[in-house]
């Protein structure tokens, strides 16, 4: 046998598969590399900064303070922006591409198409808590979600929430005097949000979680604890993993805080599912005696959770836990918005006398010496104020970045997005236009007259984006707002003590000021 000739043959066969392993890697590799060549290619065709890192992409953007993201976002927007033919612009953050529409016409092909309504990957992270809801769902499971969940924002039924909106408001007046007392300067930030929370809580779910008054509430600080793990993820690009995230110290309050949560609203539909149950085997005849001004507290209140039991079918249409996804999803959108907005309002009314003064002559108009509770009529007639709250939104929009994924290769203008990568709209930057806002960084209401607003394109302003994908509960939020707003200032004079052009935004699940919003409240006088 010879032994020389078999240890050849192995070196032989050990050196022609080292060698094809090699080949087929390097290939593999030089493949890789000219896709995302080629990749980058096709994005760098869109006008936008500079790539930073050949084969990468942009380095700079991931490392961005919180509190310095809407300062370039605005700096793209203004170099950029303005000079793209086609109203797209790009930038890379990190190896991912983002392209932003930066104008109404780039706006409405974006959110008006019927095939870019996929929310983007920023929204995975809301998940673990919502699920695929009305918010994070796509496709036909959305379509069918939205056509169900329409008729739960009709104007009969809106109008039954008024009152919850008015016990909540009375609420916030009384905590807001007992700040006074102390202290005419405070934070009204804090005090608005809790006053939200109590709102979306009896309307969504028809319970009272008392925010306002028990703030060390369970539910409460898993609400809170939820919203900030959530947008401390979204500005650290190495959390974007889920592994990673679950490598951290963040994934175990995560547990915790959805626990209490879905725990929470499991609770509460098995409670609500048994009364419907004992209601609809123990039906009563309706008294005589009952009238349609019967005081409201003596009658069933409904709440969204109702209404979806009874869409649910016994479970044949919506499962437990597809209805907890919904009232899920009502808490989170109908929280921290409104809060928002209600206090971007205060703000800048009690930084322009002049808008106040105006507010106050309506309110005088409406209520007159009165400290009756508001009505859906007189919310209806409170046009100056919402007015004001609109501009309030054209300024600082509560949800300040709306972003969609493209599901296919997609043309806007001239210029293509590649199918994967994410399409957003900067709202606060959108909102900024001169061409449709003259004079755009100053406050006036009066840019929200029907004489004013009706010729104006109809993308230009997207504070509850628009098109197919629009909010659902956006004449719900402006009642809310209207109530919340009007109790306030029949109740206190506003004065802002901050600066706008010294107020630090935070770009987060909501565009909140870094310091909160500091305001000197003065008690009206009782007529």
């Amino acid at each position: 046998m010879d032994v020389t000739s078999g240890g050849e043959s192995s070196v032989w066969i050990s050196s022609f598969s080292y060698y094809t392993v090699t080949t087929i890697l390097a290939t593999l590799v030089v493949l890789a590399v000219v896709k995302r060549y080629n990749f980058m290619q096709r994005c760098n065709k869109v006008l936008g900064a500079p790539t930073e890192i050949p084969l990468f992409g942009g380095g700079s953007l991931i490392f961005v303070p919180p509190a310095e993201i809407m300062n370039l976002l605005l700096l793209l927007h203004v170099v950029f922006g303005r000079i793209s033919p086609s109203g797209i612009i790009r930038a890379w953050i990190g190896p991912l591409p983002m392209f932003f529409a930066t104008t109404a016409e780039a706006v409405e092909a974006v959110l008006s198409s019927n095939k870019i309504i996929t929310k983007s990957r920023e929204y995975d992270f809301l998940h673990p808590w919502l699920n695929t809801g009305l918010l994070t769902s796509t496709g036909s499971k959305w379509q069918t979600r939205r056509k169900l969940l329409t008729p739960a924002f009709h104007f009969k039924i809106l109008e039954d929430f008024v009152h919850v909106f008015n016990e909540q408001s009375r609420i916030l007046v009384n905590k807001l005097n007992q700040a006074v007392a102390k202290d005419k300067d405070l934070n009204i930030f804090p005090f608005v949000t809790l006053c939200t929370l109590d709102i979306i809580c009896e309307t969504a779910m028809g319970r009272n979680v008392e925010a306002q008054s028990k703030m060390d509430s369970a539910y409460v600080q898993a609400v809170y604890n939820m919203s900030q793990l959530i947008q401390y993820r979204q500005v650290r690009f190495y959390l974007w993993s889920d592994w990673m995230f679950k490598l951290s110290s963040y994934w175990p309050e995560q547990r915790k805080a959805l626990g209490i949560l879905h725990g929470f609203t499991n609770k509460v539909i098995q409670e609500r599912k048994a009364e419907h149950q004992k209601r609809s085997s123990n039906i009563v005849e309706p008294s005589k005696d009952v009238t349609e001004d019967t005081d409201f507290s003596k009658r069933r209140r409904l709440a969204f959770l109702d209404l979806l039991i009874e869409a649910s079918q016994g479970g044949t249409v919506l499962s437990d836990s597809d209805i907890r996804e919904e009232v899920d999803t009502f808490m989170f959108e109908g929280h921290d918005t409104t809060s928002a907005a209600i206090s971007w309002s205060i703000f800048l009314i009690g930084s322009h006398p002049e808008v106040q003064e105006m507010v106050n002559e309506e309110l005088d108009r409406v209520f007159g010496d009165s400290d009756r509770p508001a009505t859906m009529a007189d919310l209806s007639e409170l046009k100056y104020l919402e007015c004001c709250i609109k501009e309030a939104l054209r300024l600082y929009p509560s949800v300040p970045i709306i972003s969609r994924t493209c599901v296919e290769d997609t043309v806007i203008g001239g210029d293509e997005i590649p199918a994967g990568t994410s399409v957003s709209i900067c709202s606060y930057y959108l909102h900024r236009d001169p061409k449709y806002f003259p004079d755009p960084e100053l406050y006036q209401p009066k840019r929200f007259l029907a004489e004013h607003s009706e010729r104006r394109h109809p993308y230009s302003y997207v504070p509850f984006s628009a098109g197919p994908r629009n909010c659902i509960g956006q004449r719900f939020a402006l009642m809310e707002e209207k109530a919340v707003l009007s109790a306030i200032l029949r109740n206190f004079h506003v004065q802002s003590l901050d600066k706008r052009d010294e107020m630090v935004l935070l770009a987060e699940l909501i565009l909140r000021p870094r310091d909160g919003i500091r305001i000197r409240l003065e008690p009206k006088k009782t007529q």
